[in-house]
């Protein structure tokens, strides 16, 4: 586990936004690094291709969504 400096600004907006999401201070600030490399590393994929790719990697099984 490293240190990370990021500016208060960034802090404030990843507190609000581990508040919405019923994460800690730490996951939400993790989840938002993972989900921007995998963005930057899959540039053709969606958010939610992202997601839907997480989801089948955790369980095994297709995600379908209707």
């Amino acid at each position: 586990m490293g240190i990370v400096k990021i500016s208060d600004e960034l802090h404030e907006e990843i507190r609000k936004a581990s508040s919405a999401m019923v994460r800690s201070i730490n996951s939400q600030a993790e989840f938002w690094i993972k989900i921007g490399m995998l963005a930057e590393t899959n540039p053709t994929l969606t958010y939610t291709d992202i997601l839907r790719e997480q989801l089948r990697q955790a369980t095994g099984e297709p995600v379908v969504y209707e």
